[in-house]
């Protein structure tokens, strides 16, 4: 059995090399073709040294970016050819792929960065880490109360971007002796302010349940997804109505560690098919698409697990149900939202119809929702939010320029490291 072990282990890094090579490839044939952005003009750089299968992490930051962009310029930087192949197409602002650890030196010493942005935890960050005069900046990819958001690595940022209070208070309550006043700006949910995509359905009568769940997860803290304990019985019952449209879109990484899990989710795909097929007036969508907003905009109800989906629905103020994990080990932070949400527990998942109207109709479940909104983003009135993302940027540049003047006279020494000129590969995915 080791020795199959070794055997698989061996392909997959040979398989692994061999795709990275013919990424790297095709890359240097497509930036030939592309004009860097020139020396002395970019102020904020987005740092994404992640693989594909983690864009979705930054993809929900574009539209801000772009909106920020006008003001001041950004760029995104790339470490995998892989992933940079895909920001070309995509990103709404300059990419630049960096790839050595001198590539990146050389990149730091030509801009005027004053800040750079992160939207994850990969390890791979450090790497950026080591350049002073700027501002290192978590921004997350997402509002949330999993457990991994209060990880006590906001500490390696100089300041971090949170959506409001509750934010703040699960810092509080997670990191010691951590300047929240000084180090945590608030800025609301400036991606609610640019919903992409349009609906792909006619406007008719019925009632649109967005079902969103997560992955399963790499380890038993973090089995959050509800794909195969909630989701089959759940998108059944509403398939079942003949009133209901479902827009079904599952975590890009469902079924990456659990065969089971992908299964169910093929499972739900083919329903949601079957249904369609009988009924064409139906429009349930399977949503596999880059674009997100439209999706949490046109839901009357949506169905999340644990997971950025909860707070990006929170955002838009508009009835929501949460998948209880059905794993005992998940580990759930009932201190906020979570304390009086709409649980649905894996055994009522058949009956979920009635939850589902009853969120539409309640005054007391509008009133309760109201509250959390407040309390979690503040002003979500459009065009709050970007405001807000906008003066906090405007806050640490005032803040560089302050810093920067006690230091005009410092000497301006190497921060590179001559042991560390690692390439970046595309490596299997992280978490997260």
């Amino acid at each position: 059995m080791k020795i199959m072990s070794q055997v698989k282990t061996a392909r997959r890094i040979v398989r692994d090399l061999l795709r990275s090579r013919r990424n790297r490839n095709l890359l240097a044939e497509r930036l030939a073709d592309e004009t860097p952005p020139a020396p002395g003009t970019i102020e904020i750089a987005v740092y994404f040294a992640d693989t594909r299968v983690n864009l979705y992490q930054i993809r929900q930051w574009y539209a801000p970016l772009a909106e920020l962009a006008r003001e001041h310029p950004v760029a995104i930087i790339s470490r995998s050819p892989g992933t940079m192949m895909t920001l070309l197409d995509e990103a709404p602002v300059p990419v630049v792929y960096l790839r050595k650890v001198t590539d990146l030196e050389r990149f730091v010493a030509e801009q005027p960065l004053r800040i750079v942005f992160y939207v994850n935890q990969n390890t791979k960050n450090f790497q950026m880490f080591r350049y002073g005069r700027m501002w290192h900046v978590f921004i997350n990819h997402g509002e949330s109360d999993k457990m991994y958001i209060t990880t006590n690595q906001y500490k390696a940022y100089d300041f971090a971007f949170v959506a409001g209070q509750a934010a703040k208070d699960r810092l509080a309550r997670k990191l010691w002796d951590y300047d929240l006043e000084k180090k945590v700006l608030e800025i609301g949910r400036p991606q609610a302010d640019h919903f992409a995509g349009e609906t792909p359905y006619p406007a008719d009568d019925r009632t649109v349940v967005l079902y969103a769940p997560t992955w399963e997860g790499d380890r038993p803290a973090a089995a959050y997804g509800s794909i195969a304990s909630h989701g089959e019985a759940l998108v059944d019952a509403l398939l079942a109505t003949g009133r209901h449209r479902v827009i079904y879109r599952p975590h890009p990484r469902s079924g990456v560690v659990s065969r089971a899990y992908g299964a169910a989710n093929r499972r739900i795909v083919a329903a949601l098919e079957r249904a369609n097929a009988a009924d064409p007036s139906a429009h349930h969508v399977h949503d596999t698409g880059a674009a997100l907003g439209w999706q949490l905009a046109a839901a009357d109800v949506a169905i999340t697990d644990i997971s950025a989906m909860v707070y990006d629905r929170l955002a838009t103020g508009k009835p929501l149900i949460i998948a209880r994990p059905a794993s005992p080990e998940a580990e759930i932070d009932d201190s906020g939202y979570l304390s009086d949400c709409e649980w649905l527990h894996a055994e009522q998942s058949a009956s979920v119809v009635p939850l589902v109207d009853r969120v539409l109709t309640s005054t007391e479940a509008h009133e309760k929702l109201t509250h959390w909104v407040q309390t979690y983003f503040g002003d979500t009135a459009p065009g709050a939010a970007t405001a807000r993302f906008h003066a906090a940027v405007d806050t640490l540049y005032a803040e560089w320029n302050r810093v920067a003047a006690i230091h005009a006279h410092d000497p301006i020494t190497s921060e590179s490291n001559p042991f560390d000129d690692e390439d970046d590969e595309d490596e299997a995915p992280s978490g997260d």
